[in-house]
C-alpha cells in the first residue's frame, strides 16, 4: 500500500502529465467538430433481419490436461446451425484441409466452399497465420481463433448463396474487415459477396450487408471529443460517416482503414476493408449508447435505407437496450453453456476412461482429488 507521501508525488506526477498533454483533447475535438454539421437522422424501415456469430472461443474450451477441445460453431439468430465441430491445437494441417475438401477438391463445409471459390487447396494458403511446422501441426498457438474467424467469413458467404423470400438486412457479429486473410483474398472475398447481392438483386432481392462491434480502437479514441462537440448527441436516432483519417490515426496499422477509395495509382491495394466504417445512435436520449458500424463497401450510397432496417432491429433489442436484436438471438443460440458444456465435458472424461483399459480406476481416483490444495487457505 502506498504511503501518504507517495500518494502526494504521484498526484503531483498525474496533474502535471494531464495538463501536458491536454492539447491532445484539444486536437481530438478539431478533428471531429465536422461531425457535427453530418449528421443524419434514422428514420426506421422494415424488414427481415438475421445474424451470423460464432460460439467465443475462451467460453467454448472443453479442458482436461493434457487434453484441450474447442468447439467452432456457427448459427444465426434463426437458430440455424451451419458448422459444429471441436478441433485441438495438436491436429495436423492435413487433416483440417481434408475437412473441407474431399480427395477431388470438392467442398464438404462452408469454409471448404469459400476456399473452393477461392482457388485455394490449404489453409495455409488462405491464411498466413496458420503454417505448418516440421511435424505438419499449425506452428501459431492462436491458429484456432484464426480458425474460427475463418469459419464465420465462410459461412457469410454461405448464407449469401441461399434465396431469400424477401428483402433481408444481413447483420454481421464485428466489423467487415480482417487480417487473416492471405495476399488478396479477402478483397477477391469481397468480390464473391458483391456478385451474391447482385444475383438477388436480379431476382428483385435487396441483400444489405452490416457490421456491426460492440467497440472499435476509433470510437474509444474520440469517445469523449465527441461528448464535448456535441457529435451524435442529438434527440433522435442518428448516424455519421467516419472518414478514413480518422481511422487511420486510431489503429497501428494504417491499412486496416484503407479503402477502395483511398488506393492511388500505383499504389497497395487494398487487403483487409470491405466496409465503410459509420456511427450509429439507435435511441432518442442524447445519452444513448453509440455503436460503430461497417458497411458493406457497394453498398455505401444506400446507408439511409440499410440503418432504417438496422433501427428496426434494435429498437427492439433485449436483453440490452438498442443493441440489434437478431444479434442478441444469435449470440444466445450460439453459446454453449451450462448443461450442454456439463455433458461435453464429461464426454471427454469417458472418452479417455475408455482409452485407459485396465488403468481406468486410476482416473476415477485422480477427478476425486483436490487439483487445488494450496487453495484452502482462502477458506
Amino acid at each position: 500500500m502506498l504511503d501518504r507521501e507517495s500518494h502526494h508525488r504521484l498526484k503531483e506526477a498525474i496533474v502535471d502529465q494531464v495538463t501536458a498533454d491536454r492539447n491532445i483533447l484539444d486536437e481530438l475535438r478539431d478533428e471531429v467538430r465536422p461531425l457535427r454539421d453530418r449528421m443524419r437522422k434514422i428514420q426506421p424501415r422494415a424488414t427481415a433481419a438475421i445474424s451470423i456469430v460464432a460460439t467465443d472461443g475462451g467460453n467454448n474450451q472443453l479442458r482436461f490436461d493434457p487434453f484441450l477441445v474447442q468447439l467452432i460453431r456457427v448459427v444465426d439468430s434463426n437458430e440455424n446451425e451451419y458448422c459444429l465441430e471441436a478441433v485441438s491445437p495438436t491436429q495436423t494441417l492435413a487433416h483440417l484441409d481434408a475437412r473441407q475438401l474431399d480427395r477431388d477438391g470438392r467442398p464438404l463445409t462452408a469454409l471448404g466452399e469459400m476456399m473452393s471459390a477461392l482457388g485455394v487447396s490449404s489453409l495455409s494458403k488462405l491464411s498466413h497465420m496458420i503454417r505448418s511446422d516440421g511435424d505438419g501441426r499449425p506452428r501459431s498457438p492462436s491458429w484456432v481463433q484464426v480458425y474460427r474467424e475463418l469459419v464465420e467469413w465462410a459461412v457469410l458467404y454461405s448464407v449469401l448463396k441461399k434465396d431469400f423470400g424477401s428483402d433481408t438486412l444481413i447483420v454481421f457479429d464485428g466489423l467487415l474487415r480482417s487480417k487473416v486473410f492471405a495476399s488478396t483474398y479477402f478483397s477477391r472475398f469481397r468480390e464473391l459477396l458483391e456478385a451474391e447481392v447482385s444475383r438477388h438483386m436480379s431476382a428483385r432481392r435487396r441483400i444489405f450487408l452490416v457490421g456491426l462491434a460492440k467497440s472499435s480502437k476509433v470510437f474509444t479514441r474520440y469517445r469523449l471529443a465527441m461528448k464535448l462537440e456535441g457529435v451524435l448527441r442529438s434527440a433522435y436516432p442518428s448516424f455519421v460517416e467516419i472518414p478514413r483519417k480518422l481511422e487511420e490515426a486510431a489503429y497501428v496499422w494504417s491499412e486496416y482503414a484503407r479503402g477502395d477509395e483511398m488506393v492511388t495509382e500505383g499504389g497497395e491495394v487494398n487487403k483487409f476493408v470491405i466496409g465503410k466504417m459509420f456511427f450509429v445512435k439507435f435511441g432518442n436520449r442524447p445519452t444513448d449508447p453509440i455503436w460503430p458500424v461497417d458497411v458493406f463497401s457497394p453498398q455505401i450510397a444506400e446507408a439511409d435505407r440499410v440503418f432504417g432496417y438496422l433501427l428496426n432491429d434494435a429498437i427492439n433489442g433485449f436483453p440490452v437496450i438498442l443493441y440489434p436484436r437478431s444479434l442478441q438471438k444469435a449470440h444466445e443460440s450460439a453459446a454453449l453453456v451450462n448443461f450442454d458444456m456439463d455433458v461435453l465435458q464429461d464426454q471427454i472424461f469417458n472418452t479417455v476412461r475408455e482409452s485407459l483399459g485396465s488403468d481406468m480406476s486410476a482416473l476415477d481416483e485422480f477427478q476425486l482429488e483436490d487439483s487445488d490444495p494450496a487453495g484452502a487457505r482462502y477458506d
